[in-house]
């Protein structure tokens, strides 16, 4: 007896597709978000410079960065993921560039 598979993507109808998609918006219209990351948190004076002195949440900060970065065109042309920083983000990452993997790390630390 043959065992039964599933289809491939290429052999799904778009009726299948459609439900799969469907499920998948619900599976992640379901999953709470931390309260932690939502949390607003004091900047420190050096954040502060590029974000604003407000307390925000962190999710607010890392969108505020990257507001910052692309403005200022602060990401390296040859590698997107990397940014170079300019005098103010060198006082929150004690670096002259950072990856966006990396950025996080350092902004935590400018969070109380």
């Amino acid at each position: 007896m043959a065992k039964a598979t599933k289809p491939t993507k290429a052999e799904s109808s778009p009726a299948d597709m459609k439900a799969a998609e469907k499920k998948s918006v619900e599976k992640a219209a379901a999953k709470k978000v931390n309260p932690a990351l939502m949390k607003p948190m004091q900047p420190s004076k050096e954040l502060g410079a590029v974000v604003g002195e407000k307390p925000l949440p962190r999710t607010e900060v890392v969108s505020k960065i990257w507001e910052y970065i692309k403005s200022n065109k602060l990401q390296n042309p040859k590698n997107g993921r990397e940014i170079l920083a300019d005098d103010k983000l060198k006082k929150v990452f004690g670096v002259d560039k950072v990856t966006m993997f990396e950025m996080n790390k350092y902004i935590s630390k400018h969070l109380s």
